[in-house]
């Protein structure tokens, strides 16, 4: 489906079935350097299931035109816009990563329109290492397999996934290599990485944040470790916390076990 979107088409993967705005609706927010497609599973079972499903492409990303975001404020005003051009008062909203900040950004932004708020491989201060910077800038393609090998903790993915044998790595890096490719304007992988090390706000955020709270995480994430979650489960009282066998790319390690969490928390 195309919206438009503070004045640019943007895409959003609706898992398979027409938008009825009479329904309850869950959005569901990529990270740097991904699209929808790293919700497969999980959008169209939602979509499948009485909900409707807004996976966007972010601006500037592959399918959807704009100016990509460079900060998370901005990207929690353009999910917040999404909602506005869609027609939804309210939705659930579920984030990986930069998209989980980016979720909670919105959610404190403007609570009365969030019913649920599911954080996936998140952390705060969500900082980047000044290599890690510099190569997403200058060196990209060596950026993406030094991202690849932090995100990952298996060789292969459960069935569920993308299928017995699925080479995860290859995968990956094939995504982010057509995601860059994708703008040929700016470098989003950089621009991302930027605003995740760049946000300031979460703490504040989450204080504002007036609806349910679950927190999803790898245990073997090396990207956003467990423990750099702790300041935002501090100031989220009642939050639920999830571990599961993963590392940082977390939909694609342990599909099922991101599915029957949030089918388990977001509730109509």
């Amino acid at each position: 489906m195309i919206l438009q979107v503070n004045g640019a088409p943007t895409f959003c993967y609706t898992g398979g079935k027409p938008f009825d705005a009479a329904k309850p609706t869950v959005v569901f927010i990529h990270g740097v350097l991904n699209d929808h497609s790293v919700w497969i599973l999980q959008t169209r079972y939602f979509a499948h299931h009485g909900w409707n499903v807004l996976a966007p492409d972010l601006p500037g990303h592959c399918k959807s035109e704009g100016e990509a975001p460079r900060t998370v404020e901005e990207a929690a005003k353009f999910v917040l816009a999404l909602l506005d051009a869609a027609g939804v008062k309210k939705a659930a909203l579920v984030g990986h990563s930069f998209g989980s900040l980016t979720a909670l950004e919105a959610a404190a932004t403007a609570p009365e329109r969030v019913t649920h708020l599911a954080l996936v491989g998140t952390a705060f201060p969500m900082k980047v290492t000044a290599a890690l910077l510099d190569s997403s800038l200058n060196e990209p393609m060596k950026a993406i397999d030094m991202v690849n090998m932090f995100s990952h903790s298996m060789l292969a993915p459960p069935p569920s996934a993308l299928g017995p044998g699925t080479w995860l790595y290859g995968g990956s890096r094939a995504l982010m290599k057509r995601v860059l490719a994708s703008n040929s304007k700016v470098n989003v992988f950089h621009r991302g990485f930027k605003a995740c090390d760049d946000y300031q706000g979460g703490e504040a955020a989450m204080a504002r944040v007036k609806c349910p709270v679950v927190f999803i995480l790898g245990k073997n994430d090396s990207m956003t470790l467990p423990k750099m979650a702790q300041p935002l489960i501090a100031a989220a009282p009642g939050a639920k916390v999830i571990l599961l066998e993963a590392g940082h790319n977390v939909m694609a390690e342990a599909p099922d076990g991101v599915l029957f969490a949030l089918k388990d928390f977001v509730k109509p």
